[in-house]
């Protein structure tokens, strides 16, 4: 049975789980309602009820410590600037930090519950500066000031101090102690080659700090840190990366992930006896994790490609787990979801690419195939429900999302092998997957299409300018035309940590000249489809509408959409539906379906 595109996006998600200070109920933030809001589950029984009534998506929510109050994020048509409000029980919110105009990051509350700490851009918008704010007067006080991208990740123990971080780039920071009352910092991190310290959490008597980091390996492990000497131990190496820390409130285990190949493994780490243990969960991605307060729970959101994100819980005693929450059950679409099968295939200098392959269900002869690739570039497609290419696969479509050179999850030398000149070389990984589904895939060679969204959208662009002849059309969604109009025209205080990765137009300028597909638009052959939200503050919808007027003036097929209330994401349900059926509709005009599903 073939549906349509509306129950693959009516699938709702769950994210965010907090649990109360009593361990009687769980706050998340769901998009239920089509918009992401806070909603409530009663742990004792019962349906969870919404919390928050707002009309722009919800970004977090979290408790202030030691209280019942919570503390939400939200921006405006998904322009991320987040404002931080108070939010009562009626469901009424208390503005907390209102600059429409800046971001706001939180930092986490005070251990009495009378702060909060948060980062922002306020003074200067290409920096961020360090402030603190009183719940009961809502007195903001800045504390630290610094020319670069600076945040508060949490509050000491004894409460005096601030752990906040340094971002020099996406794949590097430093971890320092700011002294409230001063205004100094004591960097505790310092390193020369790039390194970085993720999700770090203190020990019990604040001596210590846990974190997961990279520092002098490829992948990242589990250390612990002595504040006063800086001498870094290691607990925890693996041939893969760990994800996600967090301690128990009685400081006694720490629960991580293993990203292994984009599956996770869960594990457990007992501090006390220097142990380890697990647990068993399907095939598919952990996330989030939350202690209850009595710590014999752990919460967190299990997502995979057959099982949509939900919230479960582990009993820590028994390692029994329990699904928590069913916003994602709508069983006509479960019945059509397939799970991937991961491959590999050798790219045209010999390295292994990792991808995963969907096949659609009951499918013979030739098919057509869609190959999604993902933004970043420094991130990793995983094995997760995603909605449209669920939707795509029921249609008869195959889909290959790979993730190619420059991708993370496989070690520091494999992510920075796509940077600056090396760019094209990433590109050129998905001539070698084409000859793949040609050869291993089954594909139809005349019926391969290529989509992808932010840096995936460049990448769609580059693919059909540089090597034209393998595309039999592209969906670009809210992608960069031209590295110069890009960094000249992106978020101010972005500009650097992508220069990291991209290089810079004063010294690369000439190699932009030479790759921007905006220069290269009378190579493509392929029919074009192009999405973009006119409120992006990270690929501005100029890089789209740039690329959309070459197109035109040249007289080639492009069918452009333009979301007046979004931005760099598309969040909002009736949006969704408009943007993917376009697109379905579009691939079936282009490529067709190969088979009838049975």
């Amino acid at each position: 049975m073939s549906i349509g595109i509306q129950p693959f996006l009516h699938v709702r998600t769950a994210s965010n789980p907090v649990y109360h200070p009593d361990g009687s109920k769980i706050s998340f933030v769901t998009n239920y309602t089509g918009l992401p809001q806070v909603w409530e589950l009663n742990l004792n029984g019962g349906w969870p009820s919404q919390s928050s009534f707002t009309e722009e998506r919800i970004m977090f929510v979290s408790y202030i410590s030691g209280t019942s109050k919570r503390i939400i994020g939200m921006d405006v048509g998904v322009n991320e600037k987040q404002q931080l409000f108070l939010l009562q029980d009626d469901g009424s919110l208390l503005h907390l930090t209102d600059s429409l105009d800046h971001i706001h990051q939180y930092g986490g509350s005070s251990p009495d519950g009378k702060w909060i700490s948060w980062a922002s851009n306020r003074r200067k918008a290409a920096h961020f500066d360090i402030y603190v704010q009183n719940l009961e007067t809502l007195e903001i006080k800045e504390v630290f000031q610094g020319d670069g991208m600076y945040q508060a990740l949490k509050w000491s123990p004894e409460g005096r101090s601030l752990l906040i971080e340094k971002v020099n780039s996406n794949l590097d920071n430093d971890l320092g102690l700011l002294e409230i009352s001063s205004g100094e910092v004591s960097w505790l991190t310092t390193h020369e080659e790039e390194a970085k310290f993720e999700d770090p959490v203190f020990s019990q008597d604040g001596s210590h700090l846990y974190f997961l980091t990279n520092k002098d390996r490829e992948l990242t492990g589990l250390a612990f840190l002595n504040i006063k000497t800086k001498e870094i131990k290691w607990l925890d190496r693996r041939e893969w990366d760990l994800e996600g820390l967090v301690m128990s409130g009685d400081k006694k285990q720490l629960a991580y992930t293993v990203n292994a190949g984009g599956i996770s493994k869960g594990v457990l780490y007992h501090i006390e006896d220097n142990s380890f243990s697990s647990w068993q969960t399907p095939i598919g991605v952990i996330q989030e994790f939350t202690f209850s307060p009595d710590c014999k729970k752990l919460a967190y959101v299990f997502n995979s490609a057959i099982q949509p994100s939900d919230i479960w819980e582990l009993d820590m005693e028994s390692k029994q787990i329990q699904r928590l929450t069913y916003v994602s059950n709508l069983p006509v679409v479960e019945e059509q979801l397939v799970e991937p099968e991961l491959v590999s295939f050798k790219s045209f200098d010999g390295l292994e690419i990792p991808a995963f392959y969907y096949k659609p269900k009951d499918a013979s002869g030739k098919l057509p195939v869609v190959v999604f690739v993902h933004g970043g570039p420094e991130s990793q497609i995983r094995a997760v429900y995603n909605p449209f290419l669920q939707y795509f696969l029921s249609r008869g479509y195959a889909v290959c999302t790979p993730n190619v050179r420059g991708s993370t999850g496989y070690g520091k030398s494999y992510t920075h092998l796509d940077d600056a000149r090396k760019r094209m070389d990433s590109v050129k990984d998905l001539t070698s997957l084409v000859d793949w589904l040609k050869e291993e895939g089954n594909a139809n060679p005349d019926k391969i299409a290529i989509m992808g969204r932010s840096y995936g959208g460049f990448m769609v662009l580059a693919a059909i300018t540089h090597y034209p002849k393998l595309w039999a059309s592209a969906i670009d969604i809210v992608g960069i035309s031209s590295f110069k109009t890009f960094l000249e025209n992106t978020s101010v205080w972005r500009r650097k940590l992508r220069e990291a990765e991209y290089g810079s137009i004063e010294i690369d300028g000439d190699f932009f000249d030479e790759i921007d597909p905006i220069h290269r638009t009378k190579d493509i052959e392929c029919p074009v489809m192009m999405l973009h939200g006119a409120n992006d503050p990270r690929v501005p919808i100029e890089e789209t509408e740039q690329m959309v007027k070459e197109l035109k003036d040249r007289n080639h097929p492009v069918h452009y959409i333009r979301f007046e209330d979004e931005g760099h994401f598309f969040v909002k349900l009736k949006n969704n539906i408009t943007a993917y059926t376009e697109v379905a509709d579009f691939l079936d005009e282009h490529i067709g379906k190969a088979v009838a599903i049975k």
